[in-house]
């Protein structure tokens, strides 16, 4: 069996709303494959993976990689009928907790942004963001880790958008100094934040760690506005945690994070901070 078996695609949460989808474009495949006059056997000798992924990709138990999608069609001579499925699979891959995230952040025209443990996903290098992901308890399979750093990094699609967001972060100054995969990610990670906190749209602060007052020690904040007026939050130490779309209880998350601003240090002060932070690594 070939040892790219496990990268044909990943496995479809059940009950999850893309299924539908996924078990659609399985069908289709099997279509032309069948009217190719192709075996799933040779089929899959082919395109270099095992029968059983060929089988779990056509029966919808299997979300299939855009460039699997993009060889299957020239081998089964699709005419394009398969590549016009590779955007759906791409958003399809991320659980589906991060596509209702991913699809809400592409909406905003502002997010605040306050994070006390570790970076915020939405400035984590693929190196840092793995391991995040590594760091799990119970730990994590590795192809489960693949696919969430994989859905992480796009939803970094939003530092691409036009207009563009603006995006306010805070982050604790303990999060630039923990090594979480190392030094050499940590310092990759640090450039990275030099890097992004460089961009017109982008305000980017530090918490100090010896602060006297602290208005965050209610845990991580996000708020994130729309162009029609409304918006939706959460807190860890609010509201149980539960998203809220309120007026009342977006004004307390907008006045915790106020005064969380105010303390921190300033965008070019924490600039120069996370280059002090870089070079004592």
């Amino acid at each position: 069996m070939n040892d790219q078996v496990d990268e044909a695609g990943w496995d479809v949460e059940p009950g999850d709303e893309i299924e539908p989808l996924v078990q659609a474009v399985g069908r289709l495949l099997k279509v032309c494959r069948e009217a190719a006059g192709m075996r799933a056997a040779d089929f899959a000798e082919v395109m270099g993976y095992g029968e059983d992924m060929i089988r779990k990709i056509e029966r919808g138990q299997r979300i299939p990689r855009p460039e699997f999608l993009d060889k299957a069609d020239d081998v089964l001579r699709a005419q394009g009928h398969l590549k016009a499925f590779k955007r759906d699979m791409e958003l399809a891959r991320y659980p589906k907790k991060v596509r209702r995230l991913k699809e809400m952040e592409g909406r905003a025209i502002e997010m605040l942004l306050y994070g006390n443990h570790h970076i915020h996903g939405l400035l984590q290098t693929p190196e840092y963001a793995t391991a995040m992901f590594e760091n799990r308890q119970p730990a994590l399979a590795q192809d489960v880790v693949e696919r969430e750093v994989a859905a992480r990094m796009g939803r970094k699609s939003v530092f691409e958008q036009e207009p563009a967001p603006a995006l306010c972060f805070i982050q604790e100054q303990v999060t630039l100094e923990r090594p979480l995969g190392g030094k050499m990610v940590l310092r990759r990670q640090l450039e990275h934040l030099l890097e992004v906190g460089q961009l017109r749209n982008v305000a980017l602060q530090v918490m100090p760690t010896d602060r006297e007052e602290h208005a965050g020690m209610h845990g991580l904040i996000e708020v994130l506005k729309f162009p029609d007026g409304t918006a939706i939050g959460r807190s860890d130490g609010a509201f149980n945690g539960r998203p809220v779309s309120s007026p009342r209880d977006l004004r307390i998350l907008e006045l915790r994070y106020g005064m969380i601003r105010a303390q921190a240090l300033a965008p070019r002060e924490s600039q120069a901070f996370i280059e002090q932070a870089l070079g004592r690594l």
